[in-house]
């Protein structure tokens, strides 16, 4: 059986003090990695944000859930991230997608295109970043990117983290990824009713099912990724769950069933993780940063840390 292992994801902090401790916090705490989103409100830049955790840590991976591909030129990124690997001797996950909140791209004055449209490019990025991060030189000519560059040194393989919701997006992770994450459906741009509907347990069984089907022989070898938004430790599973239901566009069973959920007692939770690991293989669980500490001991129970 694939052994557990947990993320917390963090978002922004006080000041850089505040931010290191948190960062060494999730290290005693028996995290295995700090990842950081990529969004233009509130949250803290994620490059610099990733080093400052990487430099208060000596066992705690840092990564990215995940970089923007629309923001940056991939090669550029692939530059800055090597070097982030290369400091931090290879404690780094590199997550990319193609966008998916609107607003984003509003604030940027960036044009919002189809999914198809941004997967292409994210596909041809992912590229550049392989052959990048695999020898030092790129020599790439596609639709969207056109790069011929040689900077001279090679760079230390970065474990790649492809994830979502959707076919297309989750069959680029099954054919390139090394940690497929799986999410609820974003295809509106913003989080609504769909994206809820599309929390069930069918939902992601149905999404492993691409992932299989897309990756054939490298499926054995790929580490599956959850990112559980709804997190809460209490005695009282069914009645909370009863009460997220009234607010919900699931039912309470839905709510219980599904990995986009994790609620109830610690037992409880140990439990429902183990029979999430049978159901669906996921073994990579991400946490919210205001959870981290409530869930400790969960971490400590199923990691042995």
């Amino acid at each position: 059986m694939t052994p557990f292992r947990f993320a917390t994801q963090a978002r922004t902090a006080a000041d850089a003090r505040q931010w290191r401790e948190k960062a060494r916090k999730a290290e005693e705490l028996g995290y295995s990695s700090l990842l950081v989103p990529d969004h233009l409100n509130d949250h803290w830049a994620p490059l610099v944000s990733l080093t400052i955790a990487a430099e208060a840590t000596s066992t705690l991976k840092v990564g990215s859930l995940m970089f923007n591909n629309e923001y940056r030129h991939p090669l550029l990124l692939a530059r800055e991230f090597a070097m982030l690997a290369d400091a931090c001797e290879g404690r780094v996950e590199f997550g990319i997608g193609a966008g998916w909140k609107d607003e984003d791209f509003t604030h940027l004055g960036l044009p919002f295109d189809a999914p198809g449209v941004r997967i292409g490019r994210l596909a041809e990025s992912v590229r550049i970043l392989k052959q990048f991060w695999s020898g030092g030189e790129v020599d790439f000519s596609g639709r969207h990117y056109t790069v011929r560059a040689a900077p001279g040194q090679p760079f230390a393989k970065v474990p790649l983290m492809l994830g979502g919701g959707g076919r297309r997006m989750l069959t680029l992770a099954a054919r390139e990824a090394d940690i497929v994450g799986f999410n609820a459906t974003a295809a509106s741009g913003t989080v609504d009713a769909d994206m809820i509907r599309s929390m069930t347990a069918g939902s992601y069984a149905e999404r492993v099912g691409w992932v299989r089907e897309a990756a054939g022989e490298r499926f054995a070898g790929l580490e599956l990724q959850c990112l559980t938004p709804i997190c809460q430790l209490v005695p009282d599973r069914a009645e909370t769950i009863e009460n997220i239901a009234k607010y919900s566009a699931l039912t309470p069973e839905e709510i219980a069933e599904s990995p986009a959920f994790l609620i109830g007692s610690a037992e409880e939770i140990c439990e429902t993780l183990e029979e999430r690991r049978e159901k669906f293989g996921f073994t990579y669980w991400v946490l919210p940063e205001a959870e981290m500490e409530r869930f400790a001991p969960i971490v400590e129970r199923l990691t042995g840390r």
